[in-house]
């Protein structure tokens, strides 16, 4: 059962996760805490009705730990350290990157709790039911959550 659910939500926690630190290795550490933090769970003897939920709340919880021990770079000091070199313009591939980067981007500026809300259902793709039960508040919170982040989007994109 539990290597069954490793295989059906690893992936997507990890993409979930990679979206809310922006570091490759960091999401898989987490992850890989998520699940041995769910196996502890299970063998103390706790019953788990909906595996999914638990579990994208363990890694929410350990996301918010990992925020709270390290303290996080601005996006210009990144920048500065990491350079940047753009591509030839014209690659598809470079375009998706661009978007995918400007996504994370944007979604780093987004204050928490609208963050993790709005990576949960556009880019994890779970239904306000699902993130409602994840995050532990009611539908309605869920949909203000989503439309203030989406109006803070649009704010940071210039789309005012």
């Amino acid at each position: 059962m539990f290597a069954e659910a490793y295989e059906k939500f690893a992936d997507s926690l990890f993409r979930h996760c990679f979206f809310r630190v922006s570091d490759r290795e960091r999401a898989i550490d987490l992850v890989q805490e998520t699940f041995l933090r769910t196996w502890q769970t299970i063998e103390r003897g706790t019953e788990v009705r909906n595996l999914k939920a638990f579990l994208y709340r363990v890694l929410n919880n350990a996301t918010i730990d990992h925020y709270r021990k390290h303290k996080t770079d601005s996006l210009d000091a990144l920048l500065e350290d990491e350079g940047f070199d753009p591509p030839a313009a014209g690659d598809e591939a470079v375009i998706k990157d661009a978007e995918v980067a400007l996504l994370r981007q944007t979604l780093a500026e987004l204050e928490e709790p609208y963050r993790g809300t709005m990576i949960l259902r556009y880019v994890d793709g779970l239904s306000i039911t699902e993130i409602a039960e994840i995050l532990g508040e009611t539908e309605n919170v869920i949909s203000v959550r989503l439309h203030r982040g989406a109006k803070k989007i649009k704010e940071l994109l210039g789309y005012d």
